[in-house]
């Protein structure tokens, strides 16, 4: 016996869920309805320690950790503002730890060349 599937062209069809959610930031329970769902926050120091591991334990994986894309999370609509400054500050950190590492190798070879 043979179940017909039928495939449509308008893409996937979207995921219903049912129950309570919890905020990824605060905790907090949302609804459903409410929540807004957004690739979750990733602080400077995962983000590192991610790369550190993968680079020593599979670089073939290396690529994929760091452009591959990540499932949305339920934030609450209520913190918006706050995530928004928290993967500000997060880029921030970022940037001044790589401006760090540019510096602590280019500064001894200029002084070298010259």
């Amino acid at each position: 016996m043979s179940v017909p599937v039928t495939t449509s062209s308008s893409g996937p069809s979207p995921t219903v869920i049912k129950g309570e959610l919890h905020c990824a930031l605060t905790g907090k329970p949302i609804s459903p309805e409410h929540a807004y769902w957004a690739p979750p926050l990733i602080t400077t120091r995962q983000l590192i320690t991610t790369f550190v591991q993968t680079l020593f334990t599979n670089p073939g994986a290396l690529g994929e950790v760091l452009l591959g894309e990540l499932p949305n999370v339920p934030y609450d609509p209520a913190v918006c503002q706050e995530l928004g400054n928290r993967r500000t500050a997060e880029q921030l950190k970022l940037l001044v730890f790589l401006l760090m590492i540019a510096a602590v190798l280019i500064v001894p070879m200029m002084l070298i060349v010259w």
